[in-house]
């Protein structure tokens, strides 16, 4: 094993970026060496800055506890103590989009997790089992912002995670229409049930901009890289409701799928158990190894028993069956955090190393 990458974390304070904090403690391929936050943390011990407000349920990782903070916005400074980026900041579209692309400008590739870059044609939004191959895009990104190893590569929406790679392994029987009802855990508004009181025994039916990303994100996803570009699938179409519900982590979907070529039972449950996506293939530290897992009783998957399955990257299904409007019907599941934000994050770093778009500077 060669020498580890030397990552940073910018938005370090944040949920998600205490969720890389906690992913990369030991990782074997990679080292925070910056971490990097507004200018109000700026200075202060990592420790200080979150304390009375982390909210991961393990203890502070000891590498990251006496770590200075850096001002995010002191970009050579950050770029200069690492190779990359991990960026998980809260901050309007725009902004963090000129933020990214500076860090990019600098030759340090950024992994987001924020979603200003998304539907950006020649920025690749990877969910790595389903469409890997969208790194290729990366070379046309470089010849745009004039750099040689600095590009921006994004993580999708987290709503998307659950049901996008149950039907992306269906597409040889042709998916037609999607309904998706997505139930969201509290933790992808970055609250708790302490600072959220309001959620406890309640359900609300509104989370800003969840169904636009629902229902658009998955045909980027589903597209193909023609001349450097990624273009957006054409089909199928996507109908989505998005709620939030009183679960501390893990989105649910109820997914309804018509088909051209309507599919068997036993053909869906086969293809499922048996998919493998390049992640699988090239053993990546944080991949699954199963990577959808079909649960046959009537009431799984569960948020609390299922989330945290294969270290939160896996993504459950359960209670397939034929629909009376629609082909079939089922349920799944995903680890908001883990796998919808920083975890995915993780792996599209670790895909983006293996195939040697993220190298040592």
């Amino acid at each position: 094993m060669g020498a580890k990458l030397k990552a940073g974390i910018i938005g370090a304070t944040g949920m998600v970026g205490q969720r890389f904090i906690t992913l990369l403690d030991n990782h074997p391929d990679f080292e925070v060496t910056a971490l990097a936050a507004s200018s109000k943390s700026a200075g202060k011990k990592y420790s200080d800055a979150v304390s009375g407000r982390w909210a991961m349920k393990t203890n502070i990782p000891s590498y990251a506890k006496d770590m200075i903070i850096m001002d995010a916005a002191d970009i050579n400074a950050v770029a200069a103590k690492v190779d990359f980026v991990f960026c998980a900041v809260d901050m309007p579209k725009d902004e963090t989009l000129k933020l990214e692309e500076a860090y990019a400008k600098t030759e340090t590739p950024v992994v987001s997790n924020n979603s200003a870059a998304r539907m950006i044609d020649d920025v690749p939004m990877i969910l790595p089992e389903v469409n890997n191959a969208h790194i290729a895009v990366i070379e046309a990104q470089k010849k745009r912002l004039g750099t040689k190893k600095g590009f921006i590569a994004v993580k999708p929406n987290c709503s998307i995670q659950s049901y996008v790679p149950a039907l992306s392994p269906l597409s040889e029987f042709g998916v037609k229409e999607i309904a998706v009802c997505t139930y969201q855990a509290i933790s992808g508004a970055g609250k708790t049930f302490d600072t959220w009181p309001e959620m406890t025994d309640n359900l609300i039916p509104f989370i800003k901009g969840e169904e636009e990303k629902s229902e658009k994100e998955p045909l980027k996803v589903w597209g193909k890289v023609e001349n450097g570009k990624i273009v957006n699938a054409k089909s199928p179409a996507i109908t989505a409701q998005c709620i939030r519900v009183p679960a501390s982590d893990g989105h649910m979907a109820a997914v309804f799928v018509k088909f051209d070529k309507k599919p068997s039972i036993d053909q869906i449950l086969s293809i499922w158990k048996n998919f493998k996506g390049r992640p699988q293939e090239l053993k990546l530290h944080s991949a699954p190894e199963q990577f959808i897992t079909y649960f046959e009783e009537d009431n799984r998957p569960q948020t609390k028993l299922d989330r945290d399955l294969y270290n939160g990257m896996g993504i459950s299904a359960g209670r397939l069956r034929e629909d009376s409007v629609y082909d079939y019907k089922f349920i799944c599941l995903s680890h908001n955090t883990l796998r919808g934000a920083a975890g995915g994050a993780v792996l599209i770093a670790e895909l983006l190393k293996a195939e040697g778009f993220i190298t040592t500077k």
